[in-house]
């Protein structure tokens, strides 16, 4: 728990950059994994979808289905790939740190990139910066401010306080459940090294919270995108 991570300085221009090599290495494996699945499940496309192709087009469809439960399918088809990839991601991501941890000389290698804060909240910077982009150029800017000053122009603070309330929780929501889940799982397996007695105490929470932690990792995905696409829906939707 208290492993240090592997980190990378870079004096660039006067300034120190300071990088994560764990961070790096993470999100290019889970990159890669996602990447890797789009290609299988492409490959050989038939009318009759089985494997990859089938677990794609069922994928594609719960995405879709996301969509329409926040906005009409024409104006939220545009977001299909978007949605698709986050849960894709978001969900390979939030999987990588269960199985194992690697520490070498105390500095984590191996973890979940959703469960560091710098990762989930540059995704849900992200997702709100697109949210804005979206708004400005399908409703275009004039009409687009405005909707901060509905329904009365003094509310405007709270809009912007709103606005970084938003980035925050999807974030550290994210965050939260994943780092969580780890600590626990690392926990654990402190006690299956203490002895038998231990291993013996240990083993059967480790395989439950394991499942546990597959289903929360799930829901999480499922969740930030869901969220995604109610932000798009709000920023968007002229009806808002």
């Amino acid at each position: 728990m208290n492993h240090e991570a592997p980190l990378y300085n870079l004096d660039f221009m006067g300034t120190t950059i300071t990088f994560n090599l764990a961070n790096i290495l993470m999100i290019t494996v889970a990159s890669a994994i996602v990447f890797l699945i789009a290609v299988l499940s492409t490959r050989r496309l038939a009318m009759k979808p089985t494997g990859f192709q089938n677990f794609m087009e069922w994928t594609m469809d719960f995405v879709k289905n996301i969509i329409k439960s926040n906005m009409d399918w024409k104006t939220g088809g545009r977001f299909h790939i978007l949605g698709l990839t986050l849960i894709m991601y978001i969900f390979v991501s939030n999987m990588l740190g269960l199985p194992f941890a690697v520490v070498i000389d105390h500095e984590l290698w191996w973890k979940s990139p959703t469960a560091d804060p710098v990762v989930a909240m540059t995704l849900s910077v992200l997702v709100v910066a697109l949210s804005h982009y979206y708004g400005i150029k399908m409703k275009g800017f004039g009409e687009y401010g405005k909707d901060f000053l509905k329904p009365m122009w003094f509310l405007f603070p709270l809009k912007i306080i709103e606005e970084f309330a938003n980035t925050l929780t999807l974030g550290l929501r994210l965050y939260g459940n994943i780092y969580a889940g780890e600590i626990l799982l690392t926990l654990l397996a402190g006690s299956l090294a203490t002895g038998v007695g231990g291993t013996i105490a240990a083993v059967l929470p480790t395989l439950a919270w394991q499942g546990f932690s597959i289903f929360v990792g799930a829901i999480q995905s499922f969740i930030f995108v869901m969220l995604t696409m109610v932000y798009m829906a709000h920023k968007v939707s002229h009806d808002h």
